[in-house]
């Protein structure tokens, strides 16, 4: 499976923390965007996610949202299926 993880984070959030946590915990790689003082970056987020907070994650161009969407994937044991749907239906590059 050919999925790029990207979390959009600033240093100071801790459900940033918890989120990159979880992902460890779970296995699966990512890379981490830090968001802090870059207002295009930032800008960028918030029209692709529709959010304005950090964590913002992203399983190829797929958006899951914030630390709280995370777990619930998690707890429901659907984070693999999410991952099979952004491999196949999701395919491509984020700007940032």
């Amino acid at each position: 499976m050919n999925v790029e993880t990207r979390i959009y984070t600033t240093p100071w959030c801790p459900d940033c923390h918890k989120a990159k946590a979880l992902l460890d915990r779970a296995g699966v790689k990512y890379t981490e965007v830090d968001v802090d003082g870059k207002n295009d970056v930032r800008a960028w987020l918030k029209k692709k996610s529709g959010q304005r907070t950090v964590p913002q994650i992203f399983f190829n161009t797929l958006s899951i949202g914030g630390c709280t969407d995370l777990e619930s994937l998690l707890r429901s044991k659907t984070l693999s299926a999410t991952l099979d749907r952004a491999a196949n239906d999701h395919a491509g590059q984020l700007e940032f």
